[in-house]
């Protein structure tokens, strides 16, 4: 009998599913299936336990089993990320046995574990709405309305992440928006809560709340069914207690479709790899490394500073979609030994090769940098995207499988702003992401105008639109506390902007 457990964020580990016993085999195979739900944003660590239930137990139901009184034939463990980025989506373990002696412990290993994946029909399901809103309340009797929604998934821990949104619509009381498209796999099931927001755009990056209501797809599906609207509501402080206001304006779903399409995961079948890249601010503002208050002091007892967690923290997730684990790192707004400064220059100190060796290999580089470059300014993005962009660019022109994220870890608010913007207006026609994590107590207001999902899509100097939304900005602070880590909040839409990006030039999965 297998029994398989999952490892929680906190270490947790949890028993989720045990298959049937197959009697007298030592190449069993079992039949029974655990159905799982695949969050690209976090690791899922799995752990597999074989046992050898004894006869004397053979009648008992198998959830009834006690464990401790089976016998031990092998356990082994690995990311549920590494069995589906598998060309077949099967990955082969050594079942590890731990042998306690006097002196040690130490592993045998006893046979080998295959565990395949396959996804269910549901998920390869999206769902096309176009949803409206009648009456619409403005906040203070002359400004004007100008609406977009904002629709998240709500995650075990209560906190919403938000998964999909609608374009802007200006001075509309009455609006209606241009097609969604949610995968149902990407909000968990059909029947899982989603919480849609209705907010009034403020260009100030600041957008107040209008109303809001929690339905699920199947909800939604009734609500477009039985034409009648669903009343928005307002959470509303009455004292102390916070209670939900019920407003007029009405949210309307005037159209609910489902069509097969292909995933994400299709994609990753079929052989196509996220490469992750990373580019870290050196300007003066982050404060003198070798002093604790800088935002780069290398703590000697281990704990990380906020740079490297976001780079542990976004490289673990991201190093199981890439093959060859080697990374682009540079470094940008510092003056490397006897140079002038730079705005993009290898971390590894290189003058010809960006790249280093795993999550390990940037943070050796990231810390050996701090002592061979002086800290300087000002904080441009410009040559880092560009150098990014070149890499996407000519990897299009190769035909490889390849989608580039860049992460950018930033201490403060970006100077070249109009250039920025040319460059990732530049970059949205490639199979590129930017991931930007502000850290330290800066206000980020202008970075907000970076992420399409704080305003409107970004303009270039010569007026050219971005063709999608290719950003994603999160400040350190905003869900350090929270239940959300950095990364769930910032890698939670990468693959919609994967999607997006190759059903715009119909790109099919080689499956």
């Amino acid at each position: 009998m297998l029994v398989v457990y999952i490892k929680e964020r906190d270490g947790a580990i949890i028993e989720v599913f045990r298959t049937e016993v197959v009697l007298n085999s030592l190449n069993p195979t079992w039949i029974k299936k655990y159905t799982i739900a695949y969050h690209f944003e976090v690791v899922q660590t799995l752990l597999f336990h074989v046992f050898d239930v004894d006869t004397q137990f053979l009648n008992i139901e198998v959830k009834m089993l006690k464990l401790e009184e089976q016998q031990s034939l092998g356990e082994a463990s690995c990311a549920l990320s590494e069995i589906v980025t598998k060309p077949n989506r099967s990955l082969t373990l050594d079942l590890v046995r731990r042998v306690e002696s006097v002196s040690s412990t130490h592993s045998q290993h006893h046979g080998k574990l295959t565990v395949h994946a396959e996804e269910c029909f549901s998920s390869r399901t999206t769902a096309e709405m176009m949803l409206s809103c009648l009456d619409l309340e403005s906040k203070d009797l002359f400004s004007k309305c100008d609406p977009f929604l904002v629709i998240s998934k709500l995650v075990e821990s209560g906190i919403s992440i938000p998964v999909c949104k609608t374009e802007i619509l200006k001075n509309d009381h009455n609006p209606t928006w241009k097609p969604v498209f949610l995968n149902i796999q990407q909000v968990g099931s059909k029947d899982s809560p989603l919480v849609i927001e209705c907010f009034n755009f403020n260009s100030n990056g600041k957008h107040d709340l209008i109303g809001k209501v929690q339905k699920s797809l199947a909800d939604l599906e009734k609500i477009h069914s039985g034409r009648e609207g669903e009343n928005l509501f307002l959470p509303t402080l009455v004292g102390h207690d916070c209670e939900n206001k019920i407003l007029k304006s009405k949210l309307f779903v005037e159209k609910f479709s489902e069509t097969i399409q292909h995933t994400f995961l299709d994609y990753l079948a079929g052989g196509f790899e996220l490469n992750f890249m990373v580019a870290i601010d050196f300007t003066a503002s982050n404060g003198n490394p070798r002093l604790p208050d800088s935002l780069h002091y290398i703590d000697p007892s281990g704990r990380q500073n906020a740079y490297q967690k976001a780079i542990s923290e976004v490289g673990e997730v991201l190093q199981f979609y890439d093959t060859d684990k080697c990374f682009p790192a540079w470094g940008f707004g510092a003056r490397p030994i006897d140079g002038p400064v730079s705005h993009c220059f290898n971390l590894n100190g290189s003058n010809n090769y960006c790249k280093v060796e795993g999550i390990r290999g940037i943070m050796m580089a990231y810390t050996s940098a701090l002592f061979n470059v002086s800290l300087a300014g000002p904080t441009l993005f410009g040559h880092v995207i560009n150098k990014a962009a070149l890499i996407a660019s000519q990897s299009l022109a190769d035909e490889a499988q390849k989608y580039f994220v860049l992460l950018i870890i930033t201490d403060g608010v970006v100077t070249d702003l109009q250039e920025t913007k040319d460059a990732l207006v530049k970059a949205s026609d490639l199979p590129l992401s930017i991931l930007i994590v502000g850290v330290g107590g800066a206000d980020f207001k202008e970075m907000e105008i970076l992420d399409a999902d704080k305003g409107e899509r970004l303009e270039s100097s010569t007026g050219r639109v971005a063709s999608r939304d290719i950003v994603q900005f999160v400040p350190f602070r905003d869900v350090q506390g929270g239940e959300v880590s950095i990364v769930q909040a910032l890698l939670a839409e990468l693959p919609t902007q994967f999607l997006t990006y190759m059903r715009s030039r119909d790109i099919k999965p080689r499956i």
